[in-house]
């Protein structure tokens, strides 16, 4: 008898274990650490109440941290640029790219210069900007670094080490706008909703910086979720998590990406980066 009823607790701790695990995401940090907690602690919240388990989000310090975190397990779900979900899924099999923000299918990098190199709003990459500095933002950045890239190499014929006179990484958006307004750098290229998130908020006067060129569209930031989750969470877990995503609608939730909502997303969405990124030799052929 006293074996029977040990046998059943044993059971029920392993169910109460099994439902008390803690589904956990993380973000690529491109913009300062502090809103990026206050926007993903909202998300988490959100995410908790549909989805009926424990919901925590862990920020990380690089775009590579945010890939290892998500490759060891330590995060099961991830918002990702373009560049950092497609080297995530390779080394998770069975990872799935479940929704992207409606302008994500479409988005593009602004390059910036400061007021002192007399470039003009609209001038475009033209032969001035040889020998200028330029700073991208983190090395792992789709729209700060692997598109910007793209389009330099494509225009110039050669690398941007060859084409500036000093290149840097800022390490996110919010610091590349940051560095070439305040002139330590000539040029930038970065996320366009950064850019006008940090206008409309004040944090970037346009008398001292302003647009230059703007890249053609290509998809960008989506949520990709680990490909064993349904194993560890319930079977059909996964749609779960793309139905809350999908179905997300608080304006303010929407406003701190900003999107104006998210729409499905599909691992082939994003095959166009990475031929850019093995172009470029930022992943392996």
């Amino acid at each position: 008898m006293l074996g029977r009823i040990a046998f059943c607790l044993t059971l029920c701790l392993v169910a109460l274990g099994a439902s008390a695990q803690t589904f956990v995401f993380t973000a690529i940090p491109d913009e300062d650490e502090t809103r990026l907690r206050e926007r993903f602690q909202a998300v988490a919240d959100y995410l908790q109440e549909e989805l009926d388990v424990d919901v925590r989000f862990v920020p990380v310090k690089s775009y590579a941290a945010a890939v290892s975190a998500f490759r060891n397990d330590q995060v099961q779900l991830a918002w990702f640029g373009g560049l950092s979900g497609v080297q995530a899924r390779a080394r998770v099999p069975g990872s799935q790219a479940l929704a992207q923000g409606a302008e994500d299918a479409e988005f593009v990098t602004y390059f910036i210069a400061h007021k002192s190199t007399g470039l003009k709003p609209g001038s475009g990459l033209t032969e001035e900007l040889k020998g200028m500095t330029f700073t991208f933002g983190s090395k792992g950045s789709t729209s700060g670094r692997l598109m910007p890239e793209y389009y330099l190499r494509k225009t110039y014929d050669a690398a941007p080490e060859e084409v500036f006179d000093k290149v840097g990484f800022s390490g996110n958006h919010s610091r590349t706008a940051s560095l070439v307004a305040t002139g330590a750098y000539q040029l930038g290229a970065l996320n366009y909703t950064v850019w006008e998130n940090e206008v409309e908020a004040g944090n970037i006067d346009t008398d001292e910086v302003n647009v230059i060129w703007e890249t053609p569209p290509y998809p960008d930031y989506q949520w990709t979720i680990r490909g064993d989750v349904d194993e560890r969470f319930g079977k059909g877990f996964t749609d779960k998590v793309r139905k809350a995503l999908l179905n997300m609608d608080d304006p303010k939730l929407l406003e701190s990406f900003p999107r104006s909502k998210f729409i499905p997303a599909d691992n082939s969405d994003y095959a166009i980066i990475e031929d850019v990124a093995k172009q470029i030799g930022l992943i392996d052929e």
